[in-house]
């Protein structure tokens, strides 16, 4: 029964994912910003889908970091330090399935915080 229900589950986001995937593009400018969170960590990667290149990725198990809010903002910070050293300032945000609350919500306030608009 549970088994099943986790396939459900996921099931479900990637319905999500690929509705609201199909809908935003990034380019050179404007990088569309993918996030994917586990139960244990979280990462980020800014995406040029015009050229099909990864501008700048955020690790949080490489960075010791786990997937709760406090360590969102952290790896936020982050990025937002990345996405501005390559004068990036705005982004198109992919929560790429995921409801927008919690540790997904924390990482997108901070990283308005840090200047990146979205």
């Amino acid at each position: 029964m549970l088994e099943k229900a986790i396939r459900q589950k996921n099931r479900l986001r990637i319905k999500r994912k690929m509705r609201t995937r199909s809908k935003i593009y990034g380019t050179a400018q404007k990088p569309r910003l993918s996030v994917f969170r586990s139960n244990r960590y979280f990462y980020a990667q800014a995406i040029d889908d015009e050229n099909s290149m990864t501008l700048a990725v955020v690790d949080g198990k490489t960075m010791g970091l786990k997937a709760n809010m406090e360590d969102a903002k952290k790896i936020a910070y982050a990025l937002a330090e990345k996405l501005k050293s390559k004068g990036i300032r705005t982004i198109v945000f992919d929560r790429n399935g995921y409801l927008y609350h919690g540790v997904i919500a924390a990482f997108a306030d901070s990283l308005r915080e840090n200047d990146v608009l979205f």
